[in-house]
């Protein structure tokens, strides 16, 4: 089960990685596939995690896992909506991709730094 975790571990990274990556050092404000499927990455793997935790003898703690959720489909709102407006050619939304970066790293944040009551 390890193994299986330690995986899942390294994609969430990897998603976090795509986000960060492509909002601020990669493209400067334009969206990229990996912006989009970065942010599908992190929702997906999270919740495995949670299930892994869950099914484990690890305590969860629901409120942070929620905020967390919450902020996930917030930069996923971001990377889709700013992909649909490229797509559409209505142009590219600078302001969306960054926020999703800025999300991405404020969710990594919290993950960190929430401590109190596991």
């Amino acid at each position: 089960m390890d193994l299986l975790e330690n995986v899942f571990v390294l994609l969430h990274l990897l998603g976090m990685a795509a986000i960060v990556g492509s909002a601020v050092f990669v493209a400067r404000g334009r969206s990229t596939p990996a912006l989009l499927w970065g942010a599908r990455a992190q929702i997906v793997s999270g919740l495995i995690l949670v299930g892994i935790a869950e099914a484990g003898a690890d305590p969860v703690n629901h409120a942070k896992i929620g905020v967390k959720l919450v902020v996930a489909i917030a930069v996923a709102a971001c990377a889709e909506i700013a992909a649909a407006k490229v797509r559409k050619g209505e142009g590219e939304r600078p302001q969306l991709v960054t926020a999703a970066g800025a999300l991405a790293v404020l969710n990594a944040a919290i993950a960190v730094l929430w401590v109190s009551g596991s």
